[in-house]
């Protein structure tokens, strides 16, 4: 196949899915992976997509993994919305995990005026200070390599501290949810912590605004099973919560 038409047949597939992994396309096309890196160059360079760690992203769509700081300012309304109804999730003495995310710390703000008896393990130092010195939390920071654009420990260290412990509730902020993907998100070393919570967790809850929901992002974390609750905000279509209630999922906003 000629570089261009493979180009093209590039196109068409992360304009189908939103975002593609280099291991894919070389399986696909049974080419080299600096192959597929040069047709990542030219593409990138006319302006199609955007390479991420393991693959490429569609530069036309919403679906950037943007820092810690940048998603701080996005959706903000709407974060504070499902914040709000995650709250109600969360009884006195439950045990509850929340991963680094921007939704997690509304949560962790709501917490300081709710409870009395709680244990929170997170990964977040952003969590951790907010709930430091509360009382009648106990506060469990799991440890490993920080990443410093994300304010959390990431990798495969923080996902083995994780597997000590056992959870009433997970709620897990993730990039993307669709029907067709599942749960996705964009670092590998935050898919591995994800993977662990929802391992560890009895219940786990799927927090994302409404933007996120029939989005992809680039590396798969999970199917939605049985166990799994999606909490977003009002501005869901009635369309779309239907088609996940029609496939068994449960949908709260």
């Amino acid at each position: 196949m000629l570089a261009n038409d493979r180009q093209e047949k590039i196109l068409e597939i992360i304009e189908r899915d939103g975002s593609i992994k280099t291991s894919q396309l070389v399986e696909i096309f049974d080419v080299s992976l600096e192959t597929i890196r040069r047709d990542f160059e030219v593409l990138e360079k006319q302006g199609y997509l955007e390479k991420v760690y393991g693959g490429a992203i569609l530069k036309n769509k919403e679906t950037k993994a943007l820092n810690y700081s940048s998603r701080e300012k996005k959706n903000v309304e709407e974060k504070k919305e499902v914040g709000r109804l995650a709250i109600n999730l969360i009884e006195d003495g439950d045990t509850i995990a929340l991963n680094a995310s921007t939704t997690n710390l509304e949560i962790a703000r709501l917490i300081k005026e709710k409870f009395s008896h709680l244990t929170v393990i997170t990964n977040s130092l952003m969590i951790a200070n907010e709930l430091a010195e509360i009382s009648g939390i106990n506060l469990i920071l799991a440890g490993g390599m920080y990443n410093k654009n994300e304010f959390a420990f990431l990798g495969e260290v923080t996902a083995k501290f994780f597997q000590n412990f056992s959870v009433d509730k997970a709620f897990i902020c993730v990039g993307g949810i669709s029907l067709k993907r599942g749960l996705t998100d964009y670092l590998m070393d935050e898919i591995l912590v994800e993977k662990k919570m929802i391992d560890i967790a009895e219940k786990v809850y799927i927090l994302a605004d409404s933007t996120k929901i029939e989005s992809n992002s680039l590396i798969k974390l999970s199917d939605l099973q049985e166990n799994m609750e999606i909490v977003t905000d009002s501005k869901l279509s009635e369309e779309i919560k239907k088609e996940y209630i029609n496939r068994g999922i449960k949908v709260r906003n």
